[in-house]
């Protein structure tokens, strides 16, 4: 990180009311739906696994995530990791001037929901700044044509997280590691 002059992100972040997180990136595997904490549990063939990485370089944040499977991965893996990167770009469609963030989310749920799946509620995506996590919060579910009115110039993320059971989360004793209340991947 010396050498790119960048900070890492995570390592020690603590909102209001959190524990600060003990480690540098976020690596959340199979029924974690975000916000892991790295730990020394054996990756097996098949796990699905999401690497989410955010730095601060020149006093901005950048944020990046992104699924990758162990091994072969089951077909439900694999099909669950495409469909979630399709949502993505179903929502990166919508972004234009003119457009609403309700846009990007209905676009999302509207493709996640007819491949049988849910859509996470409670995390969604952020503007991206001289904040970790800043407005607008970008929902991945919602109605066209509502929310505020995209601009130009706009930073934001697009990081839907796609169940393949329920919607419904638990979070974990440790405060920060989210995962699906059924278990599901």
């Amino acid at each position: 990180m010396k050498e790119q002059g960048t900070v890492l992100a995570p390592l020690n972040y603590q909102p209001p009311g959190y524990p600060p997180y003990p480690k540098a990136t976020c690596i959340s595997g199979n029924a974690v739906i975000c916000h892991g904490i790295p730990g020394d549990k054996a990756l097996k063939n098949g796990d699905a696994l999401n690497i989410d990485i955010t730095v601060i370089k020149d006093g901005y944040f950048g944020d990046t995530s992104r699924m990758f499977l162990v091994g072969e991965g089951s077909i439900l893996a694999k099909r669950l990791v495409q469909t979630t990167f399709d949502c993505m770009w179903f929502g990166i469609d919508q972004i234009k001037p003119g457009a609403h963030l309700g846009d990007i989310g209905h676009a999302i749920q509207k493709y996640a929901e007819a491949q049988g799946y849910s859509v996470v509620r409670e995390y969604c995506g952020h503007g991206v700044g001289k904040v970790f996590h800043e407005d607008p919060q970008v929902l991945h579910y919602g109605r066209p044509g509502t929310g505020i009115e995209l601009q130009a110039g706009m930073i934001f993320t697009v990081e839907p997280m796609i169940n393949a059971g329920h919607r419904d989360i638990r979070t974990m004793p440790d405060q920060w590691t989210v995962k699906t209340h059924d278990r599901s991947p």
